[in-house]
């Protein structure tokens, strides 16, 4: 009874949250408007008889200046907006709701298509609906089943991300977790985890991924340099047994 009661609770703050941002929105467009109206009248007020521009160059400065105000106004607050809604979407994952999350990042892209954090989250929740539609025939009318689609928009944002952050390391390792466990194509996630081991050389997730990629492409030594490197890396026991039974497998398929 009592994880149904925190369930409904959940579910109840997100709603509350939604409210919250659904109302902000509102008064946000509502306070908007009025600024528009403000603006129309001050720029006809600085207008000539005529309603065309202001003739004089004083006028004409001033009409630029609120012009500019207004449009700064704007640009914050729709700023302000966006990061509401990404912040409902961290939210929504942190609770395991990665449909709701992909629905409240679409609107964050709104404010803000050029975010790279955003397309990364778009990502990683698109790979948790793809795992939890595990049906994989496309439907009737569909030319792709609902888990290979949300796997083809996880590739789509993880690439959009590295285009607006090249130095951004999590979408780079992700879509190389993507490529090797997922769409079967190793060979792609190869220079993705390379580059994340650029930028996070001494994580140890990043190096066994980076090994398992070289195992699975055959390429056997950069395998298991790797793997030494792991050996002195981490201090965990569990993870150096693991490195140690994987280096040890790959020498004994080489030699024999």
């Amino acid at each position: 009874m009592s994880k149904k009661n925190n369930v409904k609770g959940a579910l109840a703050a997100i709603f509350a949250v939604l409210v919250v941002i659904g109302g902000i929105t509102a008064l946000y467009r509502y306070e908007q408007r009025d600024k528009d109206r403000t603006l129309a009248k001050r720029i006809s007020e600085l207008s000539s008889p005529r309603g065309g521009p202001p003739e004089t160059i004083e006028g004409l400065r001033a009409a630029i200046a609120a012009y500019e105000d207004a449009i700064e106004r704007h640009v914050k607050d729709a700023a302000q907006v966006g990061t509401y809604w990404k912040i409902l979407a961290i939210r929504l994952t942190d609770r395991g709701m990665h449909k709701d999350a992909l629905d409240a990042l679409e609107e964050a892209l709104l404010y803000n298509a050029e975010d790279p954090t955003v397309f990364y989250l778009t990502g990683v929740s698109a790979i948790m609906v793809a795992k939890a539609s595990p049906d994989p025939r496309p439907g009737p009318g569909q030319q792709q089943s609902d888990r290979d689609r949300y796997f083809t928009m996880a590739e789509q944002a993880f690439k959009r991300s590295i285009e607006l952050d090249s130095a951004y390391a999590k979408p780079r390792y992700d879509l190389g977790l993507l490529y090797m466990m997922e769409l079967d194509r190793t060979a792609e996630a190869v220079p993705h985890l390379e580059r994340y081991m650029t930028l996070m050389p001494r994580s140890v997730d990043g190096m066994f991924a980076l090994a398992r990629s070289y195992y699975i492409t055959e390429e056997y030594e950069k395998a298991i340099e790797l793997y030494d490197r792991i050996l002195v890396t981490t201090r965990d026991a569990n993870q150096k047994t693991e490195a140690e039974n994987n280096r040890d497998f790959i020498r004994g398929n080489m030699y024999g």
